[in-house]
């Protein structure tokens, strides 16, 4: 596709696959541009040191160590340069489809309540807590899209706190596990109300897609039999299949283009030999991650957006956010591992909203399978982390392991946030982002909560020695795969980046499709929220196309 087009999309994650399908089905001529390639399995197979969870020895599915960095700013205000295996960078993977690739594959609907917060839970001193400028009404249509479109396994009806739906899941939930049947039975006996967890993983065969045969190396990993569900191996085919839709993959885009006047025109970006390129558009839609869609917006500054588009009023990057992980585990003296991934099964949402003195909440569930290294790092308090009582520790009670966790919500802070550095540079030569500032203090409480109730479930199920993990009493700057937040929509221009369309304010044809509209980030791995909102943004730009509207100055 050669020459001017009607819409560019910079990411090919959960979003931007999804968004770049609604314009070339709407007849529109899309260049979707991604900064990695394609990978498989085959590519790096279960070598655990390389997966997306680990990261020790660099990323299977990018970024490389080699041209990408970022500067990580402390609490104190110290600076260092990080690495992408690095834990402190905040990875989003550089391939197409990006997280979707390798993600855990958990498909959430947030609930009524994740969209209205500060309606429900009042205003929170020293935090930017804030009401979505829509509601989950205005979600649940593109929620039920990306459930059927993309693909989520599940059964919503033995979860009382599920928000409404008007359609169920297009396919059955996954069996339990040996550590999901147990905890299920004690969740039940607790007088809690425990249910599988929706996965955008194929139970069945859907959609000319195999059904997962439930290997262990599952998450962090790509599959090798495309039964879990991304926007590499449903939307975006799609969209390639209607002949509207050009992928362009190994693509660094660092400058959104403007004309003398200050109208968006396209992107400048470098192609897979380093040549520097341009493409131009009417419609541009930004679906990079929370973190470098800001970046790329703080790097196209002018004199007609002096601060970077979208940053009149100086709340671009700001509300980094991702999820406080909380949690227990806990040993039993009878072997809970039965190898059959992905692992994560079975979860209860009884906590996730209306905790007496608690802001949200979380779903509390079991975990993904822990593999050998992982393992290795989970250990009750005080014990060796290495020599001979490590190795036991390792091969006594590897299969004897439970563990029950939550992505509480975090309160977001206008401190949290990311810009860029003004010396740092990757090997485009494009300033890095700076991650800095912290989460708020009253994070501890909903975390410490969260952790004593999936404690509590441990040792109902006999547990005999537990202990609780990720209740932090500092305050951290979080953001990571689930990152979201620093392009907030709004009504307000002057309190937020962009409209409840993810239009972004100052401009008449730039949109935002990742996770960095989302006002708030609910108790829920955001992956499925993204998508429909992705669908969403798509449809209104596709609409308003149709309705002749070409988004000019």
């Amino acid at each position: 596709m050669k020459g001017h087009v009607n819409a560019i999309v910079v990411g090919s994650g959960a979003g931007g696959g999804c968004a770049a399908k609604e314009l070339a089905e709407a007849g529109m001529s899309v260049v979707l541009f991604e900064r990695g390639g394609w990978v498989t399995l085959d590519d790096h197979d279960h070598d655990e040191l390389i997966s997306q969870r680990t990261s020790v020895l660099g990323n299977a599915h990018g970024p490389d160590n080699e041209r990408y960095r970022r500067v990580r700013v402390s609490p104190d205000g110290k600076s260092r340069i990080v690495l992408p295996n690095d834990y402190a960078y905040g990875n989003i993977a550089a391939t197409v489809g990006s997280g979707t690739v390798s993600y855990g594959a958990m498909g959430w609907r947030f609930m009524p309540e994740d969209f209205k917060m500060k309606t429900t839970y009042g205003h929170v001193e020293g935090s930017t807590l804030d009401d979505w400028p829509i509601t989950y009404e205005d979600m649940e249509p593109f929620y039920e899209k990306a459930e059927w479109e993309v693909g989520v396994s599940g059964d919503d009806s033995k979860n009382p706190f599920g928000p409404p739906r008007k359609k169920d899941f297009p396919m059955p939930p996954f069996p339990l596990n040996r550590e999901g049947k147990l905890l299920h039975k004690t969740a039940k006996k607790m007088g809690l109300n425990p249910f599988p967890i929706p996965m955008l993983r194929n139970s069945v065969s859907y959609e000319g897609r195999p059904k997962c045969y439930k290997m262990r190396t599952c998450v962090g990993f790509a599959c090798p039999v495309n039964a879990k569900n991304g926007s590499h191996n449903t939307v975006i085919p799609a969209a390639i299949a209607t002949g509207n839709c050009e992928l362009r993959i190994n693509c660094q885009v660092v400058k959104i283009t403007q004309n003398s006047k200050g109208h968006l025109t396209g992107i400048e970006y470098y192609d897979d030999k380093m040549q520097k390129q341009t493409q131009t558009a009417d419609v541009i839609v930004l679906a990079a991650s929370a973190t470098e869609t800001p970046r790329l917006m703080f790097n196209s500054a002018s004199k007609h957006h002096p601060n970077g588009i979208g940053n009149r009023y100086d709340w671009l990057g700001r509300n980094l956010q991702g999820h406080a992980y909380c949690g227990a585990q806990g040993i039993f003296e009878n072997e809970t591992f039965d190898d059959r991934g992905s692992g994560a099964c079975v979860a209860i949402s009884d906590y996730n909203h209306h905790n007496p003195g608690i802001i949200g909440g979380a779903v509390l569930a079991n975990e993904f399978t822990r593999l050998p290294y992982m393992f290795s790092k989970i250990r009750p308090p005080k014990s060796p982390r290495w020599g001979l009582e490590h190795k036991k520790f390792q091969a006594k009670n590897y299969k004897r392991l439970g563990m029950v966790m939550g992505p509480y919500q975090e309160i977001p802070s206008f401190k949290a946030r990311v810009d860029i550095d003004p010396k740092v540079k990757d090997a485009w030569g494009m300033p890095v982002a700076r991650l800095s500032g912290h989460g708020h203090p009253r994070d501890f409480e909903g975390t410490d909560f969260l952790s004593k109730k999936a404690e509590e479930w441990l040792i109902q199920a006999g547990a005999v020695e537990t202990w609780r993990k990720g209740h932090h009493k500092h305050k951290r700057l979080s953001g990571g795969v689930h990152q979201a937040g620093t392009c907030r929509m709004g009504k307000d221009p002057q309190s937020s980046v962009c409209d409840k369309y993810c239009r972004v304010h100052e401009t008449s044809n730039l949109f935002i499709a990742d996770g960095s509209p989302l006002v708030t980030n609910g108790g829920f791995n955001p992956a499925l929220t993204i998508m429909a909102n992705g669908f969403r943004v798509g449809d209104y730009i596709a609409k308003e196309w149709k309705n002749g509207n070409k988004f000019k100055a």
